[in-house]
């Protein structure tokens, strides 16, 4: 697999900051060896910049950074349609804002392929507000409800050249939904497991039925990973802790599980706030549970203390 490592230095889209820090600190982790290491060959295309524009100004005043979040979603869309047409990108965040272009441009390149694209979402959010809805305008909130089509987001964010289906998207780790964004999927059909779906049927009964659909389907996956899905004990370099989320061994048997299903075309990871971390332990996280998803085993696992 050639794996494409785009930097997104994006934290515009975020109430704290730290999370433009969180390239770097995937790279100082070693996601690029960690990569060779099993056989892929690595381009590093470096950090992306967000455009310049000038969208008009929207009515709900909470609303925060939008010409800058238009900007970086551009620009995010065309280096995700351009990249993943050799190759898998791989999204290094910054704030949860980023996949409102990496699933939008990587739908854009499905629909060129004639292949319907699917996401899993895994997350302790949602991310399910429109702009309207949103109280406290922080964009990493709205990206799910952007790439899905909902209404409300044209002419503030680009137009979507395609979008993906409600009926494609599975959220698995939810522990955090605001009444609007309930009351907003309760209309779709978005798949949504919450921890206590994953604490009766098992994290991997949930991903195996999702993997079918994508698998009978021929589509492409995308992945998006936010560190809010693992519990804060496993991961605290996260401006969003919700106590409660996915184990260290939860998570890497959802990735060994997407490795195995051989689906993965593109993956986000975001929301890494190294300014949080703790002597680096999250963002390595981040780079085993990525080299699970990319085919390291649990007898190819380092020891590492910390």
């Amino acid at each position: 697999m050639h794996c494409k490592l785009i930097g997104v230095p994006l934290q515009d889209g975020a109430s704290q900051l730290g999370c433009e820090m969180g390239p770097s600190a995937l790279r100082a982790a070693g996601i690029d060896g960690a990569l060779r290491e099993l056989g892929h060959t690595v381009s590093d295309l470096g950090n992306l910049a967000p455009l310049s524009v000038d969208p008009p100004a929207h009515p709900n005043a909470a609303v925060r950074n939008l010409p800058l979040i238009r900007g970086w979603i551009e620009a995010i869309a065309e280096a995700a349609y351009r990249e993943s047409v050799d190759g898998m990108p791989i999204f290094l965040g910054g704030d949860h804002a980023l996949s409102a272009g990496s699933v939008s441009g990587i739908a854009r390149r499905a629909a060129e392929e004639g292949r319907p694209l699917f996401v899993l979402w895994l997350d302790a959010h949602t991310d399910f507000h429109t702009l309207d809805s949103t109280r406290s305008g922080n964009l990493h909130g709205v990206p799910v409800a952007y790439f899905t089509g909902q209404p409300g987001f044209s002419p503030y964010l680009p137009d979507l050249a395609a979008t993906v289906p409600a009926t494609h998207v599975c959220m698995i780790g939810i522990r955090s939904v605001d009444p609007a964004e309930r009351a907003a999927l309760a209309r779709t059909e978005v798949t949504v497991h919450d921890m206590r779906a994953i604490d009766e049927h098992g994290v991997a009964a949930l991903l195996r039925g999702f993997l079918a659909e994508v698998s009978a389907a021929n589509g492409l996956l995308h992945v998006s990973l936010d560190v809010d899905f693992l519990d804060p004990a496993v991961g605290p370099a996260v401006g969003t802790t919700v106590p409660g989320g996915a184990t260290f061994r939860e998570a890497h048997l959802v990735m060994e599980m997407l490795h195995d299903s051989g689906l993965v075309t593109s993956l986000d990871l975001v929301e890494l706030n190294p300014f949080l971390d703790e002597r680096g332990r999250t963002a390595i996280l981040l780079v085993d549970l990525t080299a699970s998803l990319m085919g390291r085993k649990v007898m190819d696992r380092p020891t590492r203390s910390y």
